[in-house]
């Protein structure tokens, strides 16, 4: 990814922080397709305008004026990925391109609109929840990550993680979708992976997959 912006970083550091409780400029790196160095140089830059706090080998913090800043540009992505997936139709593992690119030069008016016509959605395609007009991040339900479903328990799906477009073409392709139905078969002890049922679909999935899925457990 080329002309990485101010705005970019702000916005897949908050992404990361909502899943991970400590996140350091290698993953920042990874998201972006940028070296180690351009996001060290970058989050020195923002550490002097207020925007994070960033000490190597501490881990990264958004400040109250890098948070308020970022919450705006997870709003306006999260509506176009709603909209390119739910009115486009295009698959999960296209619309975070496809949002980067309309989000920059869309106005407040134009996002305000897209969210009045799907009805005010609360959650993402990918099941991550989408801050209001003023801030408000909608409260989400209780989740497992699906390695920690034991066998023969099921639960829905309600997250799942967008670092990787390989992993999301994957998910969409498999059926491992947010808001569909997965029940674990059997669990594989010798390396982690698990058999399970998504709505009518037997499939054997990886541990590294599971990791990456979270549900509500079913009673």
């Amino acid at each position: 990814m080329s002309n990485i912006s101010k705005e970019d970083y702000l916005r897949v550091i908050y992404k990361s922080l909502e899943d991970y409780e400590t996140i350091n400029p290698t993953m920042i790196a990874e998201q972006l397709g940028v070296s180690n160095a351009a996001v060290t140089d970058m989050l020195r830059k923002l550490t002097r305008e207020k925007y994070v706090n960033y000490t190597p080998y501490k881990g990264i913090q958004l400040l109250e004026k890098g948070k308020a800043e970022a919450v705006k540009l997870v709003r306006r992505h999260r509506i176009w990925e709603t909209f390119l997936y739910r009115v486009v139709g295009l698959p999960y593992h296209q619309i975070d391109e496809e949002a980067e690119n309309l989000e920059h030069s869309s106005s407040d008016d134009l996002i305000d609109k897209l969210e009045e016509i799907m009805n005010y959605p609360e959650f993402d395609p990918h099941g991550h929840p989408i801050p209001s007009k003023n801030g408000k991040i909608p409260k989400q339900k209780k989740v497992i990550s699906l390695d920690k479903l034991e066998e023969n328990n099921s639960g829905i799906i309600q997250r799942v993680n967008d670092h990787s477009k390989d992993l999301l073409k994957y998910l969409y392709e498999s059926g491992l979708v947010v808001g569909n139905k997965i029940t674990v078969l059997e669990k594989r002890s010798f390396d982690n992976s698990m058999v399970v049922k998504v709505e009518s679909k037997q499939q054997t999935i990886s541990e590294k997959i599971s990791q990456n899925i979270f549900v509500e457990k079913l009673k």
